[in-house]
């Protein structure tokens, strides 16, 4: 199987690589057109700032080239909200995949101290579905680091609670996408990359 993890200017691609190293998978991480359009497989993780990033990923023509794949396709974190149709951060229009807006966390007045951006560490799933989360159960942790979150609706997949419900995961025709880290989530995170590994095109 050919998995490749798009290259663009952001973080977190190598812990992306570890993980699909830990399950057996040797991806090939590229920006090429022509890689990516060939493969099984396509992550397009992130970590970073979401104008900066259009604004790379316009320059490659890959938002155009991501919108037009027909494998399965799994975007991660700052690659979810970029997948989304617009983004608080720096006004930025995203991609469009997914029929949602990305939005800043604002707590309620009196409870920033219990609600810090960027949530930070382990939270749980609830409402999950479809072939990514097979095998999961209800409550599994995962671990999240944003200050962004996408909006709930039609597209997702899987929620989570911080501050109010949000999408934690999202998912229309062959394109998917979590808000967390399924490469540091632990054996949670593991069965999903194999769920999406193992999605039947």
């Amino acid at each position: 199987m050919k998995v490749v993890i798009i290259k663009y200017n952001a973080g977190n691609i190598m812990s992306v690589d570890y993980a699909l190293q830990r399950l057996g998978i040797k991806p090939l991480i590229t920006n090429e057109h022509e890689e990516i359009k060939n493969a099984d497989r396509v992550i397009f993780p992130g970590v970073g700032e979401a104008s900066t990033t259009m604004g790379y990923l316009k320059k490659e023509k890959l938002d155009l080239l991501i919108k037009g794949l027909k494998q399965p396709v799994l975007g991660i974190c700052l690659g979810m909200q970029l997948m989304c149709m617009h983004s608080e951060e720096n006004d930025t229009p995203c991609i469009g995949i997914f029929n949602e807006e990305v939005k800043k966390f604002m707590p309620k007045p009196g409870n920033e101290s219990i609600h810090k951006v960027p949530q930070m560490g382990w939270n749980s799933l609830y409402n999950m579905k479809g072939e990514l989360f097979k095998n999961i159960p209800d409550n599994n942790f995962v671990y999240f680091v944003h200050s962004y979150y996408a909006s709930t609706g039609n597209d997702t997949a899987a929620y989570c609670d911080y501050i109010e419900p949000f999408s934690a995961a999202l998912q229309k025709d062959n394109f998917y996408a979590t808000q967390f880290h399924p490469e540091k989530s632990g054996k949670t995170g593991a069965v999903i990359l194999e769920n999406f590994l193992n999605i039947k095109k």
